[in-house]
């Protein structure tokens, strides 16, 4: 087999073969991220760029009035996708909430499930209490009409044998349609097939298939870097959602990131074209500018560097075939090719950047070669710039400068040797 063009990259399948689908929680764990304010204005923006994305569902808050205001807007739009969805503690009051806005036909519980969050968080008396109580909310979520999604939180720490088996068998024979969340809330959960309960994920999905639970979702939180490994375990033992946020964003080290997923699933698994992934660069530079979210350069997949090039070897590898050192066009995301000079360039980005600077200045397409007198001047003089401490690119500005010296106002004489 030849790969030599994104046509040639084989695509894996999942081996259980089931409809995968992604929910998002930028609204509603992603607007907890410290420091971090959403407004209204904000959440509509972002619900249209998951309306684009083809995102299924997303989850909200109903708690304040912006939230409210900004669930009815969406509403009322009338998009198919992606569903408004609420969200609730395992209270009436908080299920009512969402039962008030007409429209919403699905709701999240929240079921902290692991001891230090039974007693220690929510002070309650004993496992019993705590199964009670979050028995009671889901029969009356479904007792009103409303579909359900139990967030099993802090399952990565729970007593499976004693108390997880016996709680989701009692949830799936009060709503047998429910969707179980695997909530990994300190990224304790593990990807590998041969890891045990709590922490593997694999192993917890399949327990979840036994029980008979028909929908499974997994919600990891990235505290270890594991946040798409485990997403992706989930997927692959047969999950067949994933809650996730747009750049990871949420507490502490935030969750799996939705573009990251959906990318995985375009570009490296057969049958996923129904998601349109050409808005994401634009979704990344809006959360940076409208909601001062810092999107680090190398981010994968929207970061301003993840289609720049600067090294001798990547950039004559990228000028011949993008294939090289891409893993998908640029213009697939919404993003652009950049090709840099540094202090690790050679001469053939070099020519390259002073053709198409020449070409802007003279309005003449012209062909130079990388050993041109001319191209060896400007690589001297910029190598002798690094070799003085220089610690930046050099910008397009300055190679224009460069341009018009060598190119226009002074005649060469004598070629410049040098080594590359």
């Amino acid at each position: 087999m030849f790969i030599r063009s994104y046509e040639d990259m084989p695509k894996v399948k999942l081996p259980l073969g089931q409809e995968v689908k992604i929910s998002d929680s930028t609204m509603r764990d992603g607007s907890q991220m410290p420091g971090l304010v959403m407004s209204k204005n904000h959440r509509l923006k972002i619900y249209e760029y998951l309306h684009d994305l083809g995102v299924e569902k997303l989850e909200c808050f109903l708690f304040n009035q912006r939230d409210k205001d900004a669930a009815r807007i969406m509403l009322d739009k009338g998009y198919e996708f992606p569903e408004v969805t609420g969200w609730a503690r395992a209270k009436k009051e908080d299920i009512d909430l969402v039962l008030q806005m007409d429209g919403i036909k699905e709701t999240g519980i929240l079921m902290s499930v692991s001891d230090v969050h039974i007693f220690d968080k929510l002070g309650m008396k004993s496992r019993e209490e705590a199964e009670k109580k979050y028995l009671d909310a889901l029969q009356y979520a479904a007792d009103h009409g409303l579909s359900t999604r139990c967030h099993l939180e802090d399952l990565t720490r729970a007593d499976w044998p004693s108390f997880i088996r016996p709680l989701v068998k009692k949830i799936v024979d009060i709503d047998p349609d429910t969707t179980i969340r695997i909530c990994d809330t300190l990224g304790l959960g593990l990807p590998f097939p041969d890891a045990e309960l709590p922490y593997g994920i694999p192993k917890t999905v399949q327990e979840l298939k036994k029980l008979k639970v028909r929908n499974i979702e997994t919600h990891i939180h990235d505290d270890y870097g594991l946040g798409v490994a485990n997403s992706l375990a989930g997927y692959w033992y047969g999950a067949n959602w994933s809650n996730l946020t747009f750049l990871g964003i949420g507490e502490r080290a935030g969750n799996s990131e939705l573009e990251k997923i959906m990318m995985f699933f375009i570009t490296r698994v057969g049958g996923f074209e129904k998601y349109d992934p050409s808005e994401l660069t634009a979704f990344a530079r809006y959360m940076e500018k409208e909601v001062r979210l810092h999107v680090p350069r190398n981010k994968a997949i929207v970061g301003e560097n993840v289609f720049a090039h600067e090294s001798g070897i990547h950039t004559a590898g990228i000028i011949k075939c993008p294939f090289t050192y891409e893993p998908f066009p640029p213009e697939m995301v919404g993003g652009r090719r950049k090709l840099m000079v540094g202090d690790s360039s050679g001469r053939e980005v070099i020519k390259q950047k002073v053709e198409e600077i020449a070409q802007q200045i003279m309005h003449v397409k012209i062909n130079v070669e990388k050993d041109d007198i001319r191209i060896n001047k400007i690589y001297a003089d910029i190598h002798r710039q690094y070799d003085g401490g220089r610690r930046s690119a050099i910008s397009d500005d300055e190679l224009k400068t460069y341009v018009e010296k060598y190119f226009i106002l002074e005649p060469v004489i004598d070629e410049v040797k040098t080594d590359e």
